[in-house]
């Protein structure tokens, strides 16, 4: 692995793992963050595909991209309401496991993969580790009704919103583009569900058009464009390869985590943080196994 794969390959770190915090920090309901995240990351991929002169994919390629665009929105919007719950630092590692298990159960299932009996063995070991850690990384020395209540509804949105980023994920694999081509359509599909979710919700509360916040969030938009943008380059075969370029995307999962905690106020006890740095490890090492499987 040469210098410039490896620093392409840490974007996603830095795009995703700061991401959920830039957003939370930012403020506003989960329209705004929606609706401005979105129109960043239009704007960003609207400037890359006149930088690098590509057009718009035609026919069913643009459906299925627009598709996993949309997808995408949803499932963020439901996590961005995980959020106002128990926290982007504890939402994160949940979400994190559950797209790493629907990816591994999508894999095997539909694609074929983990052939043989020590292939699956092994997987499913790692689905384990991804539980397992997902848990680790909730636990809290203090149980109290309330806040346990919160996180059973936190949890089943986030598994809800697992469908969205499994869209996203897979609607791809239906198009002859390569993902870099696809990054313009999936982005206006993603603008396509905030508009839409905006213009619905205004009918019940204050537009987020017209709340300044809303635009503050083009600012974060950026940072999922980039990380998103640099995956697509990292996982090329010439780069890092579809392998090691997820494994490096998902660290992201460990600074989304400790960000939200030194930046957010999302305070841990010294053992609870302890169990929680273990959790992110387990998640950590189940997301090398499933790919290397």
């Amino acid at each position: 692995m040469n210098t410039t794969a490896l620093l392409i390959g840490l974007g996603p770190l830095l795009g995703w793992g700061l991401y959920p915090t830039i957003a939370s920090k930012i403020g506003g309901r989960p329209v705004n963050q929606i609706l401005g995240s979105t129109l960043g990351t239009l704007i960003f991929a609207i400037v890359f595909a006149l930088y690098k002169g590509m057009e718009l994919p035609t026919g069913s390629d643009l459906t299925f991209s627009i598709l996993s665009g949309v997808g995408w929105a949803i499932a963020q919007i439901i996590t961005f309401q995980s959020f106002t719950l128990i926290g982007s630092s504890r939402a994160m590692p949940i979400t994190t496991a559950f797209q790493l298990l629907g990816a591994s159960l999508w894999g095997v299932f539909a694609l074929g993969n983990w052939p043989g009996a020590t292939a699956k063995v092994l997987g499913a070991f790692a689905l384990v580790l991804i539980i397992l850690g997902a848990w680790m990384t909730v636990w809290t020395e203090k149980k109290n009704t309330e806040g346990s209540n919160l996180l059973k509804k936190a949890v089943l949105l986030l598994a809800v919103g697992e469908i969205g980023y499994w869209a996203y994920s897979a609607a791809p694999q239906a198009t002859s583009i390569d993902g870099m081509h696809a990054f313009l359509p999936q982005a206006i599909g993603m603008v396509i569900v905030a508009v839409v979710y905006s213009a619905v919700l205004s009918f019940k509360e204050k537009s987020a058009f017209v709340e300044v916040v809303s635009y503050k969030h083009i600012f974060s938009g950026f940072f999922f464009a980039f990380a998103a943008l640099t995956y697509l380059i990292s996982a090329q075969p010439d780069m890092n390869g579809l392998a090691t370029g997820f494994i490096l995307s998902q660290t992201s999962v460990v600074l989304a985590t400790l960000t939200g905690i030194w930046f957010l106020g999302q305070k841990k006890t010294k053992k609870e943080m302890t169990v929680t740095v273990i959790g992110l490890v387990l998640i950590l090492a189940a997301a090398t196994i499933t790919v290397m499987i």
